[in-house]
């Protein structure tokens, strides 16, 4: 007698870039079935790079040697510190919320967009321009397969 299992099949989107880490919390759900998880913030780099333009990202950080990487860097991100990183991020979402006071841009009670996404590798960080950590590349990523 053979058993037989279904293998499932995924579409996954990731996307990669290098950019400036922020505000690297834990965060409590308000239902608290899912416990607590690491979140970061990303000012992602785009363009010229004589004049380089941001596109931030709110990242949920999956993945452990991810979670590991990020702990390292919260230090750092709390002294103010340049850390600069290579990313990839998965899963991009838009999130929609209400500005709860006035800024610069916009008035208490208009609408925003938020970029959120799940950060599941980390490459390359930098602190103050000092390389902190580079990721080597495995036999399997050295030789082009994948496991994604």
């Amino acid at each position: 007698m053979t058993t037989q299992t279904s293998q499932k099949n995924y579409f996954n989107l990731h996307t990669t870039g290098i950019g400036y880490l922020n505000d690297i919390r834990e965060v409590t759900p308000k239902t608290k079935k899912d416990g607590k998880y690491l979140s970061c913030r990303i000012a992602a780099l785009t363009g010229d790079s004589e004049k380089p333009e941001y596109r931030y990202f709110d990242c949920n950080v999956n993945g452990e040697e991810a979670k590991k990487l990020i702990k390292r860097c919260e230090q750092a991100v709390n002294d103010d510190k340049k850390v600069l990183i290579s990313f990839v991020l998965a899963d991009l979402w838009t999130d929609m919320f209400k500005y709860s006071r006035d800024s610069d841009f916009h008035k208490k009670g208009d609408v925003g967009v938020s970029l959120k996404a799940r950060l599941i590798r980390i490459k390359m960080i930098k602190i103050d321009g000092e390389l902190k950590y580079q990721e080597t590349k495995s036999a399997e990523q050295a030789s082009g397969a994948s496991a994604e």
